[in-house]
């Protein structure tokens, strides 16, 4: 009887995550293409999703295993290249079928560049995986193959299809996007809640202590990599054939690392409700501070590069105020707000 009711009181985080993650898929789905436009669709909720599942990705490594990485825009690009040429040169492959590959190759890469965890940490494993960050930039940008040998060296967004219904329209593409963000949110749900989970938050929390308990730490860290790279791979086709429509490997670069680096600190560590904090906020707030400076007129006294330049120090100086004022993200700061909302009430009652 003490185990059945033990179990309850565990069971029911599970319930309530996916309880929320299937009314989150229900408003994503049925509300938000009601009400937004194509221009929402396209240049505000699309990226914003997308750089959040890319988040949730780095953050599966970052935050919860306590790895390093800073070429999250490597595994994309991976991913985004992969998806390309299978869909290219299998044209019968299934479209969800070339995105599960593509993430699987993405997997690899990050398992081999991975390997150096074994036996460095910290700055000096932030250099390893910087060093793919370079490597296949590299590489997709001086072997056209990748590309299909085009001139400009981009890969541009085949048909999207799938079961007989197109996904090229910008409706379509906010399908896509979205049901694969809430799988993989599924799935990324049932690895914390495992046991790969448990140990790497061990392997996080101190890791001689869980070698000590027999956790196997280095095929944990590898695995991580491997689940990271996998995120990432799918997010990257994502991001070139569901927002940009044609992308190169310059798409990828280190300042896109450092996004979805910004994301995880933004939205908060060990959350994967918080990426998605962090991406709006990455995505939305140059977008709010452009049409800020519009409406006051202050575009027509300065040139556009001063303009451009002075949105980047404003963004700056926001997130160092955040990461100041806010060190544990906006998940944190949301969910204390929402605890303090829910218990005035009781302070009231008699």
């Amino acid at each position: 009887m003490t185990a059945i009711t033990a179990q309850v009181p565990a069971a029911r985080p599970l319930l309530k995550r996916r309880t929320v993650l299937l009314a989150l898929g229900l408003v994503l789905l049925a509300v938000v293409p009601l009400v937004g436009n194509d221009y929402w669709l396209n240049a505000l909720i699309i990226p914003t999703l997308v750089m959040g599942l890319a988040g949730v990705g780095l953050n599966l490594l970052t935050g919860y295993a306590g790895l390093v990485s800073l070429g999250s825009a490597a595994f994309m690009a991976i991913g985004a290249f992969s998806t390309y040429n299978l869909l290219l040169r299998a044209p019968g492959i299934p479209l969800p079928l070339a995105l599960i590959v593509a993430g699987l190759i993405a997997a690899a890469a990050g398992v081999l560049f991975g390997l150096p965890s074994l036996r460095i940490k910290g700055f000096y494993l932030s250099a390893s995986t910087l060093g793919a960050q370079f490597f296949f930039e590299w590489l997709f940008t001086n072997f056209h193959w990748f590309s299909n040998d085009s001139m400009s060296l981009t890969i541009s967004a085949p048909r999207l299809a799938f079961l007989g219904y197109n996904l090229s329209s910008p409706a379509g593409r906010y399908a896509l996007v979205v049901v694969t963000i809430l799988l993989l949110l599924w799935l990324a749900h049932n690895v914390i809640d495992s046991r790969i989970g448990r140990d790497w938050m061990a392997i996080r929390d101190m890791e001689t202590a869980a070698a000590v308990t027999g956790i196997p730490v280095g095929r944990r860290k590898l695995l991580a990599y491997g689940v990271s790279s996998f995120f990432c791979g799918i997010a990257g086709a994502l991001w070139a054939f569901c927002y940009l429509g044609t992308a190169d490997a310059h798409a990828f670069d280190l300042d896109k690392s450092f996004q979805v680096l910004f994301i995880v600190i933004i939205g908060g560590s060990a959350s994967l409700f918080g990426n998605f904090l962090g991406a709006a906020f990455i995505v939305l707030t140059p977008i709010a501070l452009d049409l800020l400076v519009m409406a006051l007129g202050l575009d027509g006294l300065v040139d556009h590069g001063t303009v451009t330049n002075l949105l980047h120090v404003i963004f700056g100086a926001i997130i160092i105020l955040l990461l100041i004022k806010e060190p544990d993200g906006l998940a944190s700061l949301i969910g204390r707000l929402a605890r303090r909302f829910t218990a005035q009430p009781q302070r009231g009652s008699p």
